[in-house]
């Protein structure tokens, strides 16, 4: 499920918290991206293997947090206004990613494919064990500031959104048809055209001040 901002969202945020630039957070986010990317070469290839929407944008989705790690990284110890940059790249990726799995619904909605459910079952449990693996990683720092909170959240809901793909391969099996994917991956889209738009917004009333 595409999150919200991994960056701390207000103009007058220091540049970097002691903690933010420990080496265990570094570690940490390191292998958060690197775990992300991962699960997303596996999900776009079972995605297109089982002819699965929901499979596809949840590889998306994996891909978009594993670019928002990065850029998280890169941003650590810069200006907040390079971090409300950054802020604006992850929500017009997140815009776009819930683009692009309307239209990929809405094509395979009219193709009326019906995905194999048993491939969406075993990678949406491999992808659950990933996140809650990441989530596990990063929750030391669940109480930090903003940007600490956000990138834990963000792993914990993605786990979540793992189940809701399992769901629909559940709904796949039992009534032989494609309509509990294309519905899973119709929310995902949602949620994540909503939350995109609400970082560039966000990201974009920050800058105005350096613009002006």
């Amino acid at each position: 499920m595409a999150c919200t901002c991994h960056t701390t969202c207000s103009s007058d945020t220091p540049a970097a918290t002691a903690a933010e630039l420990s080496p265990r957070w570094r570690r940490a986010l390191w292998i958060a991206l690197i775990v992300n990317a991962v699960m997303f070469a596996v999900e776009l290839a079972a995605g297109l293997h089982a002819a699965s929407v929901s499979l596809l944008a949840d590889a998306i989705d994996f891909a978009g947090d594993a670019a928002n790690y990065g850029l998280s990284l890169a941003v650590l110890g810069m200006a907040a206004t390079w971090r409300s940059r950054a802020a604006w790249v992850k929500g017009a990726t997140m815009f776009g990613y819930g683009l692009f799995v309307l239209g990929k619904s809405a094509w395979v909605w009219a193709q009326g494919t019906v995905p194999d459910a048993y491939t969406m079952g075993a990678v949406a449990l491999l992808a659950f064990a990933a996140n809650v693996g990441v989530a596990m990683l990063l929750y030391a720092w669940r109480n930090g500031d903003a940007n600490m909170r956000s990138v834990w959240l963000c792993s914990r809901n993605d786990a979540l959104s793992n189940l809701a793909v399992l769901a629909a391969a559940g709904g796949v099996f039992g009534s032989g048809h494609g309509w509990p994917d294309w519905t899973v991956a119709g929310v995902m889209a949602a949620l994540a055209l909503s939350a995109g738009w609400s970082v560039m917004r966000l990201a974009r009333q920050e800058l105005r001040p350096a613009m002006a």
